[in-house]
């Protein structure tokens, strides 16, 4: 009875893992397409990693916004052209499945503007996997 036990445990375990490996490598990769999108001065394709919903979250330093769209128009209204874009970069402090279908991101990120000053700062991004995609429910950013 024992080994049977140990035996489920350590399948149970594998399991877990390897899905959380290929799960974090579908966030990861997410990241990467959302940083070409930016530096390409593509803000709507950028967005594709968010959740299209009006309970979507964004939380930056001029308060909560909700929604897809709201959060869209942030964007385009803060960024408005690619030299106030900038170069975008992603650096990855931490990702920890905290459920199933729920991630924590932490992270910084830099924006490099020759013309108008480098920016920067962290986010935190929580990921929901949502009709088996996985998209950014709310991040805040500072």
């Amino acid at each position: 009875m024992k080994k049977l036990l140990l035996l489920s445990l350590t399948f149970f375990s594998l399991n877990v893992f390897a899905q959380t490996d290929k799960d974090r490598q579908i966030i990861l990769n997410i990241l990467d397409t959302q940083t070409k999108a930016w530096n390409n001065g593509d803000v709507e394709k950028f967005m594709n990693g968010y959740w299209v919903s009006d309970s979507l979250m964004y939380i930056g330093k001029s308060g909560v916004k909700y929604g897809y769209q709201g959060t869209l128009e942030s964007y385009r209204k803060n960024y408005p052209d690619k030299a106030t874009m900038g170069t975008l970069k992603f650096d990855i402090i931490k990702v920890n499945f905290i459920a199933k279908d729920a991630c924590f991101v932490v992270g910084k990120w830099h924006l490099t503007r020759p013309e108008k000053g480098d920016i920067g700062g962290h986010y935190t991004l929580l990921w929901r996997k949502i009709k088996g995609q996985w998209v950014i429910v709310a991040d805040h950013s500072s």
